[in-house]
């Protein structure tokens, strides 16, 4: 009688804790049991997000063209291309077989800051116009002069010296007619500036100051 009752507890003993042991199992992932029954807890695996392989964003229509230039528009897509990127700059609303010069600008607006002369757009017969550029540009772009030198004068208004400047980074566009006279007669201002080739441009056309001036999209590539 005795042993009958040591039985009787001992099977309502384990099957408390095969309940408990199954109820606690339920509760886990599937890998989370598994590894629980097998006596190890293991983490799940984290995947890290993948880096974008491009971006895109809108140029607006610069204030002295807007009047002139109503159809306007602006986009510019930014892919990586092994370790470098291609920027390619599609624009609409334009005269037709015009040239344009695209700058890469630390500020889009007057006074501009560090300017380089990213390269030319002409439009075709409706007006439309792409142009593709290959080089960096990410949130390493920037323009630097860690000494002072002498510098090649080419046209009247270049400097025969560099300005001394630590990196100074530059995410922001431009595009500006190449010529005054093209400007002109396409109805905006006829003023000069010295965006392009001999800095004899016309007026800017096109940028990104719909970006924080110390944001620019070009920073924002995440690329």
């Amino acid at each position: 009688m005795f042993q009958r009752t040591l039985k009787s507890s001992a099977r309502l003993v384990v099957a408390l804790l095969l309940a408990f042991v199954g109820q606690s199992v339920v509760e886990l992932t599937p890998p989370a049991a598994a590894a629980s029954i097998g006596g190890v807890f293991q983490h799940p695996t984290i995947t890290p997000a993948k880096k974008p392989t491009s971006f895109s964003f809108d140029l607006v229509t610069s204030a002295g063209a807007a009047a002139c230039l109503p159809d306007l528009r602006g986009e510019v897509r930014i892919t990586q291309r092994g370790e470098n990127q291609e920027m390619d700059v599609f624009v609409s609303g334009l005269p037709a077989n015009t040239t344009f010069t695209v700058f890469v600008l630390q500020l889009p607006h007057a006074p501009f800051g560090m300017s380089w002369y990213q390269g030319d757009i002409e439009t075709n017969q409706h007006g439309d116009g792409r142009a593709s550029f290959v080089g960096i540009f990410s949130d390493e772009t920037f323009v630097m002069a860690p000494g002072v030198g002498p510098a090649p004068v080419v046209h009247p208004a270049d400097a025969n010296v560099n300005p001394q400047t630590a990196p100074v980074h530059t995410f922001h566009l431009g595009m500006w007619f190449d010529s005054k006279e093209d400007a002109v007669a396409a109805g905006c201002a006829g003023g000069q500036t010295p965006f392009n080739g001999e800095h004899a441009a016309g007026i800017q056309v096109l940028n990104t100051t719909n970006f924080p001036d110390a944001d620019g999209p070009i920073g924002q590539s995440g690329l």
